[in-house]
């Protein structure tokens, strides 16, 4: 939970961090590299030739507001999600479980 400070979404030249918008670049050596996930939290900012993001992990976008509600609103997480590329990128992660409608699917 200590990641909520880190967030990108996918954008159409890379990944935009949510709160201070900069646009910055999965690290070449990531296992998320070529997936390309709609949303990330990471751990490290490395300035080299680009700026890329390392210790990099797919997150739900509604993650954010349920950790951290004192820093996302759920209606700013929405319009991110809403400014995400079309036909670009994985598509979120779905929910576990039915976990929409409740847990019953």
């Amino acid at each position: 939970a200590g990641f909520f400070y880190h967030p990108a979404r996918l954008s159409k030249d890379g990944y935009r961090t949510a709160k201070n918008p900069q646009t910055v670049h999965l690290h070449p050596s990531s296992s998320l590299k070529g997936e390309e996930p709609a949303w990330v939290v990471y751990d490290k900012l490395v300035l080299t030739s680009k700026e890329f993001i390392r210790v990099v992990s797919e997150i739900k976008p509604a993650w954010l507001y349920e950790v951290a509600p004192h820093y996302f609103s759920r209606k700013e997480v929405i319009e991110a999600c809403a400014a995400l590329p079309k036909g670009k990128g994985k598509a979120p992660m779905e929910e576990e479980g039915g976990a929409q409608n409740g847990g019953e699917e």
